[in-house]
């Protein structure tokens, strides 16, 4: 099973993000983690991690802790 992020603005409400898949969970938070200062610089808020369609965990802030 493929996986992929599935991405939000602060509301909740999908936003359109980078149509990618991965082959493991491991490869796409790797990804995550050199892509989400992009991300939030293109206006996602949060993101959530998908295996199919069935929620892995999520959603996710963008935004530090402060």
């Amino acid at each position: 099973m493929e996986y992929r992020w599935r991405y939000q603005d602060a509301h909740g409400h999908d936003v359109t993000g980078p149509d990618v898949t991965f082959a493991d969970q491991t490869e796409a938070e790797e990804w995550f983690g050199a892509a989400w200062r992009d991300l939030l610089d293109a206006g996602v808020d949060q993101v959530t991690l998908l295996r199919a369609e069935s929620e892995v965990y999520g959603p996710m802030s963008l935004h530090p802790a402060g």
